[in-house]
């Protein structure tokens, strides 16, 4: 928020505060949770994963895409950190207030299933790289891997015990390491770029030859991906409640994603000036190894690989803090059931963590028996957290259009709404850019989720679903049969 009246808000905010307790985030650790989600395993296949289906043209315009998209996001997150001070929980609490219980249940279970969802990638992720030194380790998806990943996951588990606050120090040390492998590759990258192959790799997406499609049709392919890249930018609002001052969870979201965004499109465009498009292509995970080994050797992947376990190690440790913060928060809200806001002596979410790393557990046993891929779990990961950044772009968009909490801000308002339309369309366009596969496959895990909030409702006495989430709650359901019959048939495959 740039203008007068929003500074005024903001130093308004802070002002109320009054003195700051011990035992807060501050910017530097709230930053590194936004950093920390963002920059992960998915950083360091960019590469291949950019290039698997579109040409570097498309690329570009996919990077412009998701840039003006997240930006906004970053900037609805921002803006109503500070005009709605009262709302803690990031995307859950945002969509509850504006469009009501079963909504802001819904937006929870989302953003949790993409949490633990996305950590069990993460696991996957690690233990693939860690092959390039172990190769019984294979994918990261075999028995030496899921014992290992089992390890570390229940290491984390104690770390993430002593309390929040020492975790997101060790988040912060973490986020600062994996920066040296990534800004090694770009500086090696931008000395060894050849204009001619990037050309070429441009072009190529003109051509049938290339047989990657239309311009259209290879942007949409690239949406998922960024995406991906982009979770965590709501990382700071989750931990609102945690914060120092209000002001820096909207600092925090900003300096995170400029930072991330120039790091993604280095990463991934300079690539295109190494490799062409059919070499990045087949490359396997993580891509930007073998693409620094082909221009300084085997170190070049060993630094990318040892980057990558230290990446994706902090962004497990920050994920590991979302996934158990969210039903938290919404349990105290009253939307999960009561068991989930338990928390230990030194402040931990202590059930919440429990399930949602039992729930890790058992899809990382699931990743052994069915061999499920990187690149699958982080797309139904990212198809999850959809509602969430949806009804947060809404409810920036509602609170602009109606008015509330701009009294005599006109110019303020009317940028708002502009920044809640862009960011709701752009949230919806990546429904549209999702394949149906994947949305149908997320869908599973959505349907069964009414049950845990018909509990919820009952053990506080209150009404169960309006006239209208009773619609809603009957489509999710019908969408959900649906999907599980398709799955048994073999019409639905993963």
């Amino acid at each position: 928020m740039t203008s007068a009246t929003a500074s005024d808000a903001v130093t308004r905010t802070d002002a109320a505060e009054g003195p700051q307790p011990s035992g807060k985030l501050s910017l530097l650790p709230l930053t590194a949770l936004v950093v920390g989600s963002m920059i992960g395993g998915g950083t360091f296949n960019l590469p291949g994963d950019m290039s698997a289906h579109a040409s570097s043209g498309a690329i570009m315009i996919g990077w412009a895409i998701t840039g003006v998209g997240m930006l906004m996001l970053a900037f609805v997150y921002q803006g109503l950190a500070t005009r709605k001070p009262d709302l803690n929980s990031g995307p859950y609490a945002y969509a509850r207030a504006g469009f009501g219980p079963y909504v802001g249940f819904q937006s929870a279970w989302g953003y949790w299933l993409s949490a633990w969802l996305g950590n069990v990638s993460n696991a996957v992720m690690i233990f693939g790289s860690l092959a390039y030194f172990f190769p019984l380790f294979g994918k990261g998806n075999n028995l030496p891997s899921v014992i290992g990943a089992s390890i570390g996951l229940w290491a984390v588990h104690a770390l993430v015990l002593r309390g929040v606050r020492q975790a997101a120090l060790v988040n912060v040390i973490t986020t600062a390491a994996r920066f040296v492998p990534l800004l090694a590759f770009i500086i090696i990258a931008i000395f060894a770029f050849n204009y001619d192959k990037f050309t070429l790799n441009f072009s190529a997406g003109r051509t049938s030859a290339a047989g990657l499609g239309d311009m259209a049709h290879q942007v949409k392919s690239t949406m998922i991906v960024t995406l991906w890249g982009f979770i965590g930018i709501e990382g700071a609002s989750v931990f609102s409640a945690r914060a120092a001052k209000r002001s820096d969870v909207g600092r925090a979201t900003v300096i995170g994603f400029s930072g991330a965004l120039v790091i993604y499109v280095l990463v991934s465009l300079l690539s295109t000036g190494i490799l062409t498009q059919p070499e990045l292509a087949g490359l396997p995970v993580p891509s930007m190894a073998d693409v620094l080994e082909h221009l300084v050797g085997k170190w070049g992947a060993a630094l990318v690989s040892i980057g990558l376990v230290v990446s994706v190690g902090g962004a497990f440790l920050s994920w590991m803090m979302l996934s158990a913060e969210i039903p938290y928060a919404a349990a105290k809200d009253g939307s999960f059931p009561r068991w989930f806001a338990a928390e230990n002596a030194a402040g931990s979410p202590v059930n919440s963590l429990w399930i949602s790393n039992g729930l890790i557990q058992a899809f990382l046993i699931l990743a052994l028996v069915r061999s499920s891929s990187y690149q699958f779990l982080y797309t139904i990961a990212s198809v999850a957290i959809l509602p969430p950044y949806v009804f947060s772009g809404a409810y920036a968009l509602k609170l602009a259009l109606s008015g509330e909490t701009y009294e005599g801000d006109q110019p303020g308002r009317i940028r708002d709404t502009l920044v809640g339309l862009v960011a709701t369309g752009y949230g919806l366009w990546l429904c549209y850019a999702a394949k149906l596969n994947d949305l149908l496959l997320a869908t599973l895990l959505f349907a069964p989720a009414t049950v845990i909030y018909m509990l919820a409702r009952r053990e506080r006495g209150e009404r169960m679903f309006t006239r209208t989430e009773t619609v809603v709650a009957l489509v999710i359901t019908a969408i959900g049969a649906y999907a599980f019959w398709a799955r048994l048939t073999g019409r639905l495959m993963p």
